[in-house]
């Protein structure tokens, strides 16, 4: 493989990041809004799965006792 100069290798990032779509502000907002949801909602998911495994636990815990 070829070696680049690194005068070159910069000259094709600056190509390559022109490249580039970036997202405007509103997609920006609209996404970061539905990661915040779904973050939400996978939190209340997980904490409603572990209180009810906990309380499985602590039932089958009473038992012994």
């Amino acid at each position: 493989m070829a070696k680049t100069s690194p005068g070159e290798f910069i000259r094709q990032v600056r190509n390559e990041t022109n490249k580039v779509v970036w997202p405007t502000w509103s997609e920006t907002v609209r996404t970061a809004i539905m990661v915040l949801i779904m973050t939400m909602v996978l939190a209340i998911f997980f904490f409603g799965v572990d209180s009810f495994f906990s309380a499985i636990v602590r039932w089958l815990l009473s038992l012994l006792g």
